[in-house]
């Protein structure tokens, strides 16, 4: 049985959200760059987290057409989250940026495969 991306919404949603983090942290706003900070990232990887977001993307655009990629993309998206979580406890960077920003998009994200999954 190979899953597909339906209904299209949520891959959606969670790819424009995406691509508007990626947009964000070309020029790290104030927000995003105290987080990466504070998570210890060196600056010279930062330009990482944005290929890897914007491949995101384009991984759950393209499952609208190609089955199983959309999930796959999906399940890449919260293990980059679940890792960003990490992060965040390793460096006891435990603010409302982990709480709000990493925890409530790991929720989002899951949020997104579970209904996919009992819509699909």
């Amino acid at each position: 049985m190979i899953l597909e991306s339906s209904p299209a919404w949520p891959s959606l949603l969670l790819a424009a959200i995406l691509l508007g983090d990626a947009a964000l942290s070309l020029k790290p706003v104030p927000f995003i760059e105290a987080c990466l900070s504070g998570v210890k990232l060196p600056k010279d990887w930062w330009w990482a987290l944005i290929v890897i977001k914007c491949l995101a993307a384009v991984g759950l655009i393209a499952g609208l057409w190609f089955p199983g990629i959309g999930i796959t993309a999906m399940i890449g998206v919260i293990a980059y989250f679940c890792a960003a979580a990490a992060a965040h406890v390793r460096a006891h960077f435990l603010g409302s940026a982990f709480w709000i920003n990493c925890l409530g998009m790991l929720a989002f994200s899951i949020g997104v495969l579970i209904l996919t999954l009992a819509l699909n």
